[in-house]
């Protein structure tokens, strides 16, 4: 199963399960941790797209214990990305398997740029991402 997944690029990371938890605007998502369980501990992740955004993101709480956020998009050919469970790396959601580290640095794979990563600021119980 997990090829057939991986041939359609179709990813494991999940769309926060309440809508409101983050908004969009003015090049800035913001999320609520409060209302965002999947980022209550390392490991978890969200894939936030629409609200009129210009690209999908993708926000992981990582293994290194820091929030990071990356253009959900693999320089290869465009798929969804997704985490390593247990690792500090993420990983394209095709048979290609390009990696990255969370600097976004290409680790392996068949991409050959790096991924674009957003700058993420922690503000008491609030995630700010800056897309520009």
């Amino acid at each position: 199963m997990k090829f057939i997944k991986r041939l359609f690029g179709i990813c494991e990371t999940q769309v926060p399960s309440k809508k409101e938890a983050w908004t969009y605007g003015n090049r800035e998502i913001k999320i609520d941790l409060k209302q965002t369980q999947e980022l209550a501990k390392p490991g978890g992740a969200v894939r936030l797209e629409g609200k009129g955004m210009p690209e999908r993101v993708l926000v992981v709480h990582g293994s290194d214990g820091n929030f990071h956020a990356f253009l959900n998009k693999c320089t290869h050919m465009g798929r969804r990305i997704d985490p390593m469970p247990g690792k500090e790396t993420i990983e394209c959601c095709s048979v290609s398997k390009s990696r990255f580290n969370y600097s976004g640095d290409r680790i392996s794979g068949a991409a050959s740029d790096s991924l674009p990563v957003f700058q993420v600021v922690l503000e008491d119980d609030k995630l700010i991402i800056k897309l520009g």
